[in-house]
């Protein structure tokens, strides 16, 4: 399986904004009064209109669908957290930590998507129930997938279920490296995909944030297959360094997208390291990422399916 892909999809915001839902366990987001919601909005839309725009002169090809005005979804911009597309053919959708986040699971945006590329098995995580209460799998948030190597890296947290991670891997023939990862002050990290990117050849991780015990198995996996590790610190990690996602551009050409915020975060070995080995594409989305609490890794659904003829 390929790593890499040029196809990815993309929600434009209706009515984008601050999600008290998400803020429960969400860390990166900003409690900071908006005192105009209507500014925020524009803001948001106009952060993803630049976005798209560059990624297209890359060569890059993005499907946009457009949220709906109604029922209002604060967080429709980032969809790879209710689903995910892969080269076998499957689609699988996912159930969702914050209620307000479910309805963005869309009918209308599979059958966009099954127009240009082939669907052969169509697969849904509903809410699996214990004893005391629902599991959750939020998708490429929850889920750093090494697709050519068939591993699945995940930070486990309210939003990441072992259970459902097993169910995953059984379905796509994948084994799981799972792991603790805790933000400068204690507290469980969200996703594992603001702590951690994949690349073709490389991870940039804040390995500071893993529990010591766990960090040399981690190492290990990564040198196994060839990764080079780009290690980042907290400071950079809450500049959302980890939220990058590579892709392919004109002639397959790499680029390794990530926010202006993540890319001025950087030291000049970071940038170094990583531009030998791929076209470094910062983009602007301050608002976003303020009352998001999410990046552009977010913004992005990678479709692997094949392409229909």
């Amino acid at each position: 399986m390929n790593q890499l892909t040029k196809h990815i999809l993309m929600v434009r915001p209706a009515n984008f904004g601050y999600n008290a839902e998400t803020a429960v366990n969400n860390a990166f987001q900003s409690d900071e009064v908006i005192r105009d919601t209507e500014a925020l909005r524009q803001a948001a839309i106009h952060e993803f209109d630049n976005m798209v725009t560059l990624l297209r002169s890359k060569g890059i090809d993005v499907m946009v669908v457009q949220d709906t005005e109604s029922p209002v979804k604060p967080d429709a911009v980032f969809p790879n957290n209710w689903i995910s597309f892969h080269e076998n053919g499957a689609l699988i959708t996912y159930p969702m930590f914050a209620q307000n986040r479910r309805i963005e699971r869309r009918e209308d945006i599979i059958r966009q998507v099954s127009q240009q590329f082939e669907v052969k098995n169509r697969y849904t995580f509903d809410f699996y129930e214990d004893e005391q209460e629902p599991l959750f799998l939020e998708g490429t948030g929850s889920m750093i997938l090494d697709r050519p190597n068939k591993i699945v890296y995940a930070c486990l947290s309210q939003r990441t279920s072992p259970v459902l991670l097993d169910k995953f891997n059984v379905l796509m023939g994948m084994e799981r490296c799972i792991f603790k990862a805790t933000d400068r002050n204690g507290h469980e990290i969200y996703h594992t995909n603001v702590m951690m990117a994949l690349g073709e050849d490389f991870v940039v991780i804040c390995m500071d944030s893993v529990a010591e015990e766990q960090r040399k198995d981690l190492k290990q996996s990564f040198e196994r297959t060839g990764k080079e590790i780009i290690e980042i610190n907290y400071d950079q990690m809450e500049a959302f360094a980890g939220n990058m996602l590579e892709v392919y551009g004109t002639n397959n050409t790499r680029y390794l997208c990530m926010s202006q915020s993540a890319y001025n975060s950087l030291n000049d070995d970071q940038k170094y390291r990583l531009g030998s080995k791929t076209q470094l594409l910062p983009i602007p989305i301050p608002q976003i990422e303020k009352f998001g609490g999410g990046s552009v890794r977010c913004m992005m659904a990678e479709i692997f399916l094949p392409v229909k003829k």
